[in-house]
């Protein structure tokens, strides 16, 4: 290589490293400018006045005239912060404003280039921005900007379930000094939310509903929710809802049609229950909170579906032992041929015990005369930690049953629930010989199998 032509090499990688440098710099400056005052840190009593600041952004002046051509095309490159114009009126000064810039993507002093430098020459704006010093407050900063400046590193949350006007938080121990700066900075940022709750144990398996402790906002925890199409009303604070399972409440209503039927054995207020309703499905749904019964109830007919209802207040195996199994000899052995003309599904939507529960199908129609039977389809939700959630799930469910699934059963991954924590459902048809199995292990007599069938 010639003496000129290292010289160039040098250059152009001094010229790399110069440009790189200044490009972090700008970067870390641009960082540093959105960030609230350091004097916040550590605190535990909101106290708003103590997030004022006054920054330096790109700013021109413009004719009051043009800028109702400009905002739109300049959009990319204009400021963005929550709450803070972007176009500031300039006292005594009716013919001009000034428009603010993104301090990323605007420099000072610099003339803007190419299409928009041109649309600003179109317009009379010949001027390279200034630095206009902005005042910001609480208002102007995120959720997000808010926590990270106030709690000590690495203890931020902004996470947050929302049901109604309810934000609902899992806060660490850590984090519970700053609870209530934490609920209040939540309900300040999100429109909407009025109550701001902390759960404080883990669920009640029996009532299915978490104690929780108001941290922010008003004392009122009876929520309207939508979801799926539908309404849903009820006490929060004593019944279970999780907003994170709306897509798979929606996911098991699409397997359903218009005139299956649906045993809902763990229905809680009805967000399984009441969209399959819609669809014009027949469901006996149950649970065995009191509260939860209620809402249930009233959310059937909040819904206009309570003519295709039937509801209960039993403990799941109950229900399965006695109405369920009713159900399914009523409509085997009815001489209607619309009633026996259908597909039943079992929906056991409780993941920490549901099951425990498989065992109440177990011999639940030994001994009875069937005809034309069709065994029902299951979808059974349960929690897995296994390093294979999917076997570890079909094993538990095949031991309780004590018969192998049908090879066309399927595992379904629902959602991550905690760090090596996953809820699964479980779906297949019921195993006819569990079913006509006695408890005991002993084979009643054996029925007409030749008028028995099962789904394909």
């Amino acid at each position: 290589m010639t003496l000129c032509g290292r010289f160039c090499c040098i250059v152009n990688r001094n010229r790399t490293f110069l440009q790189t440098t200044v490009s972090r710099f700008l970067l870390a400056m641009s960082e540093s400018l959105f960030t609230p005052p350091p004097g916040v840190r550590g605190m535990e009593v909101l106290d708003r006045q103590a997030f004022n600041l006054t920054v330096q952004v790109p700013a021109i002046k413009i004719p009051t005239k043009a800028i109702g051509g400009l905002l739109k095309p300049l959009k990319s490159i204009l400021l963005k912060r929550p709450n803070t114009k972007k176009v500031v009126d300039i006292p005594d000064d009716q013919q001009h404003k000034v428009l603010l810039f993104d301090p990323d993507k605007v420099e000072p002093e610099e003339n803007l280039t190419g299409e928009h430098g041109k649309l600003l020459q179109d317009n009379g704006v010949t001027a390279a921005p200034h630095l206009y010093d902005l005042q910001l407050g609480y208002e102007s900063w995120t959720a997000q900007e808010v926590l990270t400046a106030v709690l000590p590193e690495g203890e931020v949350t902004t996470a947050f379930s929302r049901v109604g006007h309810i934000a609902h938080l899992n806060l660490r121990d850590h984090q519970l000094p700053y609870k209530t700066l934490i609920g209040q900075v939540i309900m300040d940022k999100n429109q909407g939310i009025t109550s701001v709750v902390n759960k404080t144990n883990i669920i009640n398996n029996t009532f299915r509903f978490f104690s929780m402790e108001l941290i922010a906002g008003e004392d009122k925890t009876t929520v309207t929710v939508k979801e799926n199409h539908c309404s849903f009303e009820f006490d929060f604070a004593q019944v279970y809802w999780n907003p994170r399972l709306g897509t798979e409440h929606e996911r098991i209503t699409n397997k359903l049609r218009a005139r299956d039927v649906v045993y809902d054995v763990f229905a809680g207020v009805g967000p399984f229950s009441i969209p399959a309703a819609r669809k014009r499905c027949e469901i006996l749904a149950n649970d065995l909170n009191p509260e939860s019964y209620k809402w249930l109830v009233h959310n059937t007919k909040l819904n206009k579906v309570q003519d295709r209802v039937r509801t209960f207040n039993m403990d799941g195996r109950q229900f399965i032992q006695e109405v369920v199994k009713k159900d399914m000899i009523d409509r085997c052995q009815a001489e209607d041929a619309d009633l026996q003309d259908h597909t039943s599904h079992v929906i056991m939507n409780l993941p920490a015990m549901a099951v425990e529960f498989l065992d109440a199908f177990v011999g639940l129609l030994a001994g009875e005369t069937l005809q034309e039977y069709r065994p029902p389809m299951i979808h059974c939700h349960t929690f897995s930690k296994a390093d294979d959630p999917a076997a570890d799930a079909r094993h538990r469910v095949e031991e309780v049953l004590g018969a192998a699934l049908p090879k066309d059963h399927y595992i379904h991954r629902v959602r991550d629930v905690a760090p090596n924590k996953e809820m699964m459902c479980v779906s297949f048809q019921m195993p006819l010989d569990v079913l006509l199995t006695h408890q005991g292990g002993t084979d009643p007599a054996e029925p007409d199998r030749k008028k028995l069938k099962t789904e394909t």
